[in-house]
């Protein structure tokens, strides 16, 4: 199978299908025979070349100059994300400081509790044109991803996994949970 040293011979090796050998073979029949026209073909592809190195930088330096730019506007959103909601909720501000400055010479507490509950009415109207939602609690079902139970009383008088009450109200924007409500679940004895 193998081949032995004294077995190769020199017309085997200059016989060799070398693809190199015949190449460099036609280019220099090539240039004998039309040297201009291969200077110009080399010209143009030097040319080429140049062009598609130039537009290739172009893209590179466009693409960086993009990904730049995302990372500020990412920045950008960041830090300044919350300041539609925190220009809506500059009324609310104007709503307590005024509501402090009428009720330096009022003794009256019927006066304090409309003046919290206007103020409090506004901030909550606020919120919800911001997009946050109150998560109903109180005689709903357990729900694990909205709910989170601090305690479990055993009852009859509710079903199995029935919020009895509610101990701190719960909020979401849109589809996500800021924080889960906490509640009280009724179980049921046995």
């Amino acid at each position: 199978m193998f081949i032995e040293d004294n077995e190769i011979n020199n017309e085997d090796i200059q016989a060799s299908n070398n693809p190199f050998e015949s190449k460099e073979e036609e280019n220099e029949a090539c240039q004998e025979e039309n040297p201009d026209e291969t200077i110009d073909e080399c010209e143009k592809l030097k040319s080429e070349l140049d062009d598609l190195n130039n537009k290739y930088l172009r893209l590179a330096a466009d693409f960086d100059n993009y990904r730049k730019r995302q990372a500020q506007e990412r920045e950008s959103l960041l830090k300044y994300g919350a300041a539609d909601t925190m220009t809506k909720l500059l009324v609310v501000l104007d709503t307590f400081e005024r509501a402090q400055e009428s009720l330096k010479d009022i003794e009256d507490a019927k006066s304090v509790k409309d003046s919290y509950e206007v103020a409090f009415k506004q901030l909550i109207d606020t919120l919800k044109k911001a997009g946050l939602e109150t998560i109903e609690a109180q005689g709903a079902e357990f729900d694990p991803n909205l709910h989170e139970a601090i305690a479990q009383t055993p009852t009859k008088d509710y079903p199995d996994n029935t919020i009895i009450s509610q101990m701190q109200t719960g909020y979401k924007l849109g589809d996500r949970v800021l924080r889960p409500a906490l509640v009280n679940v009724a179980l049921n004895e046995e």
